[in-house]
C-alpha cells in the first residue's frame, strides 16, 4: 500500500474505521506503521481518556509511538509523553512539559510560530484533495517545500496522502507524512 510505511504518521478517526479502534492498532504495526496520532478530539474528556487508556496500552504492545491529541489532561493522567495540539492552544509550557509536542500548520507564518513555541514538529495542510475538507482548495507541494523551508523542525503533510502521491510529498522535503482513511480503513 505505502512505499515507505516507516515515514508515515497514522492519524485516527474511530468513524471511518470497520472494527473497534484499539483492535486497528495491530493492523496498522503489521503495515510497518510505527507512529499514530489519537485524534478523537469529538469524544467528551472522559471517554477520550477511557479510549487513550486501551490505545496506548495497544501501542505499547505493537512498538508504535502513541501521540495523545487535544487532551493534555488526559495524557498527564496516563502518563503519556507526546502530545499534537491545535496552534492556537500550543504554549511553551506544554512544549516544555510533554517529550514531544506537534501542531497543525496551514501557513509558512504558522510553521514558525509554532517552531518558536517549541514545537517537536508540524502537520502541514491540506495538501491534496481530501474528503475531510470537501470544497476547500488543496494547498499543494509547493506550499509544502516553502513550509519545509521555513522551519528546522520535522514537517509531515497531511491531507490526501497516498500510495500514489507520497514520492512527491518526500521529493517537497517533507519528514513524512500523516494518513488516515488509507490506515483506518486496512
Amino acid at each position: 500500500m505505502f512505499t515507505y510505511p516507516d515515514k508515515i504518521i497514522c492519524v485516527t478517526c474511530r468513524s471511518l474505521c470497520p472494527r473497534p479502534l484499539e483492535q486497528q492498532v495491530g493492523r496498522i504495526a503489521a503495515a510497518g506503521v510505527k507512529r499514530l496520532i489519537l485524534r478523537e478530539k469529538d469524544l467528551p474528556p472522559e471517554e477520550y481518556t477511557r479510549l487513550a487508556a486501551a490505545v496506548l496500552e495497544q501501542c505499547g504492545r505493537f512498538g508504535v509511538e502513541c501521540t495523545l491529541h487535544s487532551f493534555p489532561e488526559a495524557a498527564r493522567a496516563l502518563g503519556a509523553n507526546r502530545l499534537h495540539m491545535p496552534l492556537p492552544l500550543l504554549t511553551e509550557e506544554l512544549c516544555r512539559e510533554f517529550a514531544v509536542t506537534g501542531t497543525s500548520v496551514h501557513s509558512v507564518e504558522e510553521a514558525v510560530r509554532a517552531e518558536k513555541l517549541g514545537a517537536s514538529y508540524v502537520t502541514a495542510g491540506h495538501i491534496f484533495a481530501t474528503d475531510c475538507k470537501k470544497g476547500v482548495p488543496p494547498r499543494g507541494t509547493e506550499f509544502l517545500k516553502e513550509v519545509c523551508n521555513s522551519v528546522d523542525i520535522p514537517v509531515y503533510a497531511i491531507g490526501g496522502i497516498n500510495g500514489d502521491n507520497m514520492k512527491s510529498v518526500l521529493e517537497a522535503g517533507a519528514d513524512g507524512a500523516c494518513v488516515m482513511s488509507g490506515m483506518m480503513k486496512l
